[in-house]
């Protein structure tokens, strides 16, 4: 007698969901950061002289390759100056040097190669943000991919296709005679 086999169905390949990944836009060169509170005389003020010779003494060669984020981490006010001179400085080794904390700078970075992205692509459809990644993705990145996918998108949820959490849903859009 011939055993009857059994199809499994697979709810989530026939729901049309879209599981966007948002580390696809992930750079991987180290963020690195460059905190100027290190050269301030008792974290409040940058004297100039001290701090030219503290640049021209520091390594720069640990930054090859990688991506500078310049910043401070006090309320100190730091002249613009002071951040063009650690420009001049790092650009023999490091492979980018932008001005914010590594967290804004990691932001910078997705952002810039979300703004690429054809948005419109997924107009209609029942988008899935993958909350599982193998590098952090920052909240700031889910915001703006929410941002993003909103005008266009009919469901947004986040998390994995076995269990999400809805964020959002469009109104239903009623005939019009």
């Amino acid at each position: 007698m011939a055993q009857k086999q059994s199809i499994i169905d697979n709810k989530v390949a026939r729901s049309g969901l879209i599981t966007l990944d948002l580390q696809q836009w992930y750079s991987p060169k180290e963020i690195v950061p460059f905190d100027l509170k290190d050269y301030l005389h008792m974290e409040l003020i940058l004297k100039e002289k001290e701090f030219r010779q503290a640049l021209e003494q520091h390594d720069w060669s640990s930054y090859s390759g990688k991506v500078l984020a310049v910043y401070c981490s006090t309320d100190a006010i730091i002249a613009s100056w002071a951040y063009m001179l650690v420009a001049v400085h790092a650009r023999r080794y490091a492979a980018d040097t932008v001005y914010g904390s590594p967290d804004d700078v990691a932001f910078e970075r997705f952002r810039n190669k979300m703004d690429d992205e054809d948005w419109s692509r997924y107009d209609g459809k029942r988008v899935l943000l993958k909350g599982c990644a193998e590098i952090e993705v920052p909240p700031s990145v889910y915001l703006y991919a929410t941002q993003k996918l909103l005008p266009y998108v009919e469901r947004l949820m986040y998390g994995e296709a076995c269990s999400f959490v809805p964020v959002w849903r469009a109104s239903p859009r009623k005939n019009q005679s």
